[in-house]
C-alpha cells in the first residue's frame, strides 16, 4: 500500500545556543507571512511552554512541541504531515543550540529533511561569525543548512564583513539589525507569558516582521525547495474513549499555564469535558470528576493564590472527598503546606500534601524523565527553580532519559498526584485515563512500556 505524501515549503530555525534570538526571528518571519495572507504552521522542538505561547500569536495557528524522544516519530511524522496539507510555510524553532540534546533539533530537521537556517547573535565578530557557521556546517553531513540568519547586526559595514567571509555554498539570508524593540522581554525559566504583555507583544511581532522583509529574508525564502511531508507508515493506534462522561477541571490563568495543547486534544479525544478555571480569582471550582493543576509561576502570584481562602477550601474539599488530582511543578507547589517566594516571603498554599517548597534563585532542575506511574509509565521532563522539602516518601521516582540517577519524586495521597515532572499525555493515554479515572478501581497498576496514540 502507498504512502500519502505532501509537499510544502518549511525551514527550521536553530542556533549555535540559546540566547540568539531563534524566537524573535521565528516570530517576526511568522508574522510578516501571515500579514501577507499566508497559513503559517509553527512547530517548536522540545519540551518548551512559553515559545509555543509567543509563536501562537505570532502566527494565529496551534503550535505543537515536536520531541523525538517524548513524542515518538510517528506523531511528528504525523503533525508535519498534517501541517504541510493546510500550510503555505511550516516553520520549526529548535532548541538550545542545534546538536544539543538527545535527540537534538539537528537529528529532528535531518529526520525530516527539513533545511535549517542558522540563526547567530553577531555583536561583537564580525568574520568570525562566518568562521563559527562553516564550523556548524561541517560538523555533520545529514543536514541541509539554508544560510545564515545574522542577528544583532550594527550596520551595514558588519553586514558585509560577515557576507565577504562566509563560504560561498553558505549564504547571508538575512542581517537583522540591532533593535531593544525587536527583543522578547524575559523572567526567570525563559519568556514572558504571552497573555501577559499581549499588546506589547504585537508591537514586537510588527517591528521585527518589517526589520526581516527589509532584511531581504523572503528572498531566500523564494528559493527554498518544497520538503516532501510522509503520514506515518504504520496505522497509529486510535484514541479510545476512555474518558466519556468525565469532566476535568483545568487550572489555567497568570499563575498556571503551561499546558501542552496535545495534552488537552487527547483529553477531549478520549471524550472528557475540560472546564476551566482560575485559582487566582475564581472562588469555586466548576463542576468535575478530576482536577488537573499544570505548572506555571504559582511564585509570582502566591499572595493572590493564599488570599484566595474560597478556592483553597474548595480543592480541599475535592481532595477529601477522594477524587483525582494531578499537580504537576508549580501544581505540586500549590499543594503543599507553605511556598517561599523570590522576596523570602513565606505563603500559606492548600496544604494537602506535607512540605514547603521555596525559590532558589538562578539554579534550576531540568531534562527529561520518565514518570514510573503505577497507572503506567509517561514521558515527559522537569524545569525548575525551586525545591520542596519536608515532603512525604515518594511512591516513584522519574526514570531519567540516559542517566541512572533517581529523577523527580513521584508523591501519592489519597488520589492526589503530585510531580515536578510535566507529563506528555499522548506518550500513554490508557495511563493518563487511569489518572483521571473516578474510579479508583480503575487504577490498575500497569507495567508495559508506554506507546503513542495517534491525535486526529
Amino acid at each position: 500500500m502507498s504512502t500519502a505524501t505532501v509537499s510544502c515549503p518549511a525551514l527550521f530555525i536553530a542556533a549555535p545556543a540559546s540566547g540568539q534570538g531563534k524566537t524573535t526571528v521565528t516570530a517576526g518571519l511568522a508574522r510578516l507571512l501571515r500579514n501577507q495572507g499566508k497559513v503559517v504552521r509553527v512547530f517548536k522542538t522540545g519540551p518548551d511552554y512559553l515559545d509555543p505561547q509567543i509563536l501562537a500569536q505570532a502566527s494565529g495557528q496551534p503550535v505543537d512541541q515536536l520531541d523525538l524522544w517524548m513524542a515518538g516519530e510517528a506523531y511528528c511524522r504525523q503533525r508535519f504531515y498534517d501541517a504541510a496539507c493546510e500550510a503555505d510555510l511550516i516553520l520549526v524553532e529548535g532548541a538550545m543550540g542545534l546538536f544539543d540534546g538527545e535527540p537534538s533539533s539537528a537529528d529532528l530537521a535531518a529526520l525530516f529533511d527539513v533545511p535549517m537556517a542558522i540563526v547567530m547573535d553577531v555583536k561583537g565578530m564580525a568574520q568570525t561569525a562566518a568562521a563559527l557557521v562553516s564550523g556548524l556546517v561541517s560538523f555533520r553531513d545529514d543536514i541541509h543548512i539554508a544560510g545564515l540568519i545574522a542577528n544583532a547586526c550594527g550596520s551595514q559595514r558588519h553586514r558585509e564583513l560577515i557576507e565577504g567571509a562566509l563560504p560561498a555554498t553558505i549564504p547571508l539570508l538575512a542581517a537583522v539589525p540591532r533593535d531593544p524593540a525587536l527583543s522578547l522581554p524575559e523572567r526567570h525559566l525563559g519568556l514572558v507569558q504571552a497573555a501577559e504583555i499581549r499588546e506589547d507583544l504585537e508591537a514586537r511581532f510588527e517591528a521585527g516582521a518589517k526589520a526581516l522583509e527589509a532584511a531581504g529574508l523572503l528572498d531566500a525564502l523564494s528559493a527554498l525547495s518544497p520538503v516532501i511531508f510522509t503520514a506515518p507508515h504504520e496505522q497509529l493506534a486510535a484514541v479510545k474513549p476512555l474518558l466519556k462522561g468525565h469532566a476535568i477541571g483545568v487550572a489555567r490563568d497568570a499563575a498556571f499555564s503551561f499546558v501542552y495543547q496535545a495534552n488537552l486534544d487527547l483529553l477531549e479525544q478520549m471524550g472528557a469535558t475540560l472546564r476551566f478555571f482560575s485559582p487566582l480569582t475564581d472562588s469555586r471550582l466548576p463542576e468535575c470528576d478530576a482536577l488537573w493543576l499544570p505548572g506555571g509561576y504559582p511564585e509570582l502570584h502566591a499572595q493572590q493564590l493564599a488570599d484566595n481562602t474560597a478556592m483553597r477550601a474548595a480543592i480541599e474539599a475535592f481532595y477529601s472527598a477522594d477524587k483525582p488530582i494531578l499537580a504537576e511543578c508549580g501544581g505540586l507547589l500549590y499543594c503543599l503546606e507553605t511556598l517561599t517566594d523570590y522576596d523570602d516571603i513565606t505563603h500559606t498554599m492548600l496544604g494537602l500534601l506535607p512540605g514547603q517548597g521555596a525559590m532558589r534563585g538562578r539554579r534550576g532542575c531540568q531534562g527529561m524523565q520518565t514518570a514510573e506511574l503505577p497507572e503506567g509509565p509517561v514521558r515527559g521532563h522537569a524545569h525548575h527553580r525551586s525545591m520542596a522539602e519536608g515532603t512525604p516518601e515518594p511512591i516513584g521516582h522519574g526514570r531519567r532519559q540516559r542517566h541512572p540517577a533517581p529523577g523527580e519524586a513521584i508523591y501519592r495521597q489519597k488520589r492526589l498526584t503530585a510531580t515536578y515532572l510535566h507529563l506528555f499525555f499522548p506518550n500513554n493515554p490508557d495511563a493518563v485515563a487511569r489518572l483521571f479515572s473516578a474510579s479508583p478501581a480503575y487504577c490498575e497498576p500497569q507495567h508495559s512500556e508506554a506507546f503513542t496514540y495517534a491525535i486526529e
